[in-house]
């Protein structure tokens, strides 16, 4: 394997598994947090129980996201070292609050974990909700970092230098409140789908029904908000790449020319090589309303743009198809869900309902995945948009790729130890609480 694809490979096999552990390490406290407060005002021990439960899955998580976190801050400085040369001092700032952050949601995870009958009961709920809010800081503060090589500023570029350094411009810069709106929503949107899809499958296998009823409709309730919110986060997001990554765009939308008005394409088989796209479903117009808001303002193709600066857009294309297409299927569901809610209609009268969830269980993820290849694909190829190459920052040392093998196989030990953990944390369900639960039955 060669050198600069191995680094590239690692880095992207390393995001997407940390990505998913820290999505839940940002969401499943505030779910935690829910179920602990409904304790304190109603006394309902299935609840507390719930409570006990969701916080041995956010400690398993948090450990895993801790190791692999450490890994990815190593491999950014010995794969990519040209980039943290120039970088480091510019966009340092962000990543340096999120170590702080880090450290609060570590030390209130400890409190919240051994204070039971120890602390005041509200303040054990307080850092509780501290470990969310932490957690929750850390993945801005990292989206912002990350937002910066998207939208490049805070310095200037002059002779091949980065001179007036700016960190705190470099931290806000234009594209990190989108992203960072858009990602907050994702993780809450895919956790919520996950963990109501897990409590659905047992709620139909008549396991712990009451237990597990109250810990689907908390998780519902935040998947189905996030998943109605995210198309609004989209937009904002779409319009925004339009106005600074235009190749990025038409990548997204395999646009090879410039179109005024522009359509938009649903589905489609791009051939790269012809520089077309075929059984595409096209909507007039569509594209430019969602760019510039007017559905006949022209929209750039890749017919404008340097070859050379041309992002892979197959790939790009597809990934923001999968996401697209799974968000607007979550978003049904999640119709669908508000209106049995509204309707006041048990969920065990629906069972069709609680199907959904569990088949909805990998969705979001995969349409989270596939929109952090829509960000790191459709940019190339740069690593600091429109400043500096990424085959220009990887490291020249050679045998990257037994690097790659060797984190692939960590990685992979990771997915089996956490998801043995889970599996068993779940089993032991029926163990823990069933007493309870048939004592208040």
């Amino acid at each position: 394997m060669d050198d600069f694809i191995a680094a590239r490979s690692q880095m992207a096999l390393s995001l997407g598994f940390h990505i998913i552990f820290s999505c839940i390490g940002m969401v499943m406290p505030f779910f935690m947090a829910v179920s602990h407060y409904k304790w304190l005002k109603t006394n309902d021990e299935v609840y507390k129980n719930l409570t006990k439960a969701w916080s041995k899955g956010v400690a398993i998580f948090f450990a895993t996201g801790a190791v692999s976190g450490t890994m990815l801050s190593f491999e950014l400085g010995l794969l990519w070292p040209k980039f943290m040369e120039h970088a480091g001092p510019i966009f340092g700032m962000p990543f340096s609050l999120e170590g702080t952050a880090f450290f609060i949601e570590a030390i209130a995870l400890g409190f919240f974990l051994y204070g039971w009958n120890k602390l005041n009961k509200w303040f054990h709920w307080f850092t509780g909700m501290v470990v969310g809010v932490s957690g929750l800081a850390s993945g801005i503060l990292v989206v912002a970092a990350n937002a910066w090589m998207n939208s490049p500023a805070g310095f200037d570029f002059v002779n091949g230098k980065y001179i007036n350094i700016d960190p705190i411009q470099a931290m806000f810069n234009n594209a990190w409140f989108s992203q960072a709106l858009h990602m907050c929503l994702a993780a809450f949107t895919a956790t919520g789908f996950a963990v109501a899809g897990v409590h659905a499958l047992m709620i139909l296998r008549n396991q712990n029904k009451e237990f597990h009823l109250k810990a689907f409709k908390i998780a519902a309730i935040f998947a189905c908000i996030g998943a109605l919110l995210q198309p609004l986060s989209g937009d904002i997001s779409a319009k925004d790449v339009a106005k600074r990554q235009p190749a990025k765009l038409a990548a997204m939308e395999a646009l090879y020319k410039t179109e005024k008005p522009a359509p938009l394409l649903i589905g489609g088989i791009v051939n790269e090589k012809d520089k077309t796209v075929k059984g595409a479903i096209k909507i007039p117009g569509a594209l430019s309303f969602l760019a510039h808001g007017d559905f006949r303002a022209e929209v750039k193709g890749l017919d404008k743009i340097p070859e050379n600066e041309h992002p892979p857009v197959a790939i790009t294309h597809y990934a923001f198809q999968i996401m697209v297409g799974i968000g607007t299927l979550l978003m049904l569901i999640s119709i669908v869900y508000f209106f049995n809610l509204i309707r006041k209609r048990t969920l065990l009268e629906k069972r069709w309902l609680l199907k959904l969830f569990v088949f909805a269980i990998p969705l979001g993820y995969i349409a989270l995945e596939a929109g952090w290849v829509v960000t790191e694909v459709g940019r190339q190829p740069w690593i600091i948009y429109g400043v500096m190459r990424t085959k220009d920052a990887v490291t020249p040392m050679p045998g990257i790729a037994y690097s790659f093998y060797i984190f692939s196989a960590i990685y992979f030990s990771l997915s089996i130890i956490v998801t043995f953990l889970l599996y068993r944390q779940i089993k032991m369900v029926p163990v823990l609480y069933n007493k309870t639960e048939s004592n208040n039955n």
